[in-house]
């Protein structure tokens, strides 16, 4: 239950970040696009108004009557209102003399003056795009139905008409209609497609670490059974050995297996010591350090190797190069390293390690 849980929370989080990120990518690419769109646009009705402007120049230059000539234009860009961008002809008058619309010839000219000084600015295509935006907002609250608006004016040369770029409204917003629904449909596909990836592969690599976790558990529990038999041993072999030491017939036995006492030194005196009160023997810059029950500390002329062949090996153990220590003496055996064990010594601060190699023949001296 508490996975499934777990699971459904990262299902969510993710969710919600993708959706944050997602809410401010998506409208700045859409306006980025969009100024792209309406950029291309501008720079095409641009290009027209000035041909159409020269043409116009080219035809009364070559003597051609006036009527003739916005006769030719009309018939030219009749109709083609429909389209994104679209020409239109008016004269200094502001009276349109050619529009698509033929119904608006002879009407004036309705201009955004603001509009059209943005655009001689630079980046012309987002104060066009953001223009747009405002007054198509305001034309819908207004309830006021404009469906062009002019972007871009070119005079025609020794004449009083004036060649004008127009911008559908209603088709750029359109236009940018469809390019939000194909953004928010990728969006909205790229978005369930990463987020569906990242739960199953949370699902994948956490399912991984739970049975490596598990694995590791079971290792951790079988080391603990072992330690434990390990601990229960060593209880039940002091016990023998307090048994056998309180026993005078079996002391008597084990008198034959090593010495019963050793000669150390303090100082210049010479202190014999018995088998039963070490605690543990080391040795420290090649010197053997005799160390007792009862806290004393004393110094020996024989090495850890030959004081260790002359002890009782059921008493004694050879823990490394460094100790050796006695059956009676060892408080708690704990899990040290990679396989290796710790002996904690009584009424001592002393830590004495075994090695992986020496562990199984520890665990087997304890078994005797």
């Amino acid at each position: 239950m508490r996975k499934d849980k777990l699971y459904f929370l990262t299902f969510i989080s993710i969710s919600v970040i993708f959706l944050i990120i997602a809410s401010f990518g998506v409208k700045y690419f859409i306006k980025v696009s969009a100024n792209q769109l309406i950029e291309i646009q501008l720079e095409s009705s641009k290009r027209e108004a000035n041909e159409i402007a020269k043409l116009i120049n080219y035809q009364l230059t070559a003597n051609i009557d006036k009527k003739t000539t916005i006769q030719n234009i009309q018939n030219t860009i009749e109709n083609t209102n429909t389209d994104a961008s679209f020409i239109c002809v008016f004269d200094w008058s502001g009276k349109e003399v050619c529009n698509p619309n033929i119904t608006k010839v002879g009407q004036k000219v309705n201009s955004n003056q603001s509009l059209l000084e943005s655009l001689s600015k630079e980046n012309s295509a987002d104060k066009l795009y953001d223009l747009l935006m405002n007054q198509k907002r305001q034309k819908e609250k207004d309830s006021i139905t404009i469906a062009s608006e002019i972007v871009y004016i070119s005079p025609v040369k020794d004449s009083d008409l004036i060649v004008a770029a127009n911008v559908n409204l209603d088709k750029v917003a359109t236009q940018i209609r469809k390019l939000k629904t194909s953004f928010y449909t990728i969006f909205i596909l790229m978005g369930g497609l990463i987020i569906l990836s990242s739960f199953f592969a949370v699902r994948i690599i956490g399912s991984y670490y739970e049975k490596q976790l598990e694995l590791k558990n079971t290792n951790l529990e079988s080391e603990l059974i072992s330690l434990s038999k390990l601990n229960t041993d060593l209880v039940a072999y002091q016990q023998k050995v307090v048994v056998e030491n309180t026993n005078e017939e079996q002391s008597e036995s084990t008198s034959d297996h090593g010495k019963k006492r050793i000669l150390t030194y303090i100082r210049n005196e010479l202190i014999p010591i018995s088998i039963d009160e070490i605690s543990y023997i080391y040795t420290e810059n090649t010197i053997t350090y005799v160390n007792c029950f009862n806290g004393k500390k004393s110094t020996s002329n024989i090495s850890l190797d030959d004081m260790y062949i002359s002890l009782d090996s059921s008493l004694f153990f050879r823990a490394n190069r460094q100790f050796i220590i006695s059956i009676t003496s060892i408080e708690k055996i704990i899990k040290y390293g990679n396989s290796q064990l710790k002996i904690l010594v009584r009424n001592a601060d002393v830590e004495i390690i075994i090695s992986k190699n020496k562990a199984a023949e520890f665990r087997q001296w304890l078994n005797t």
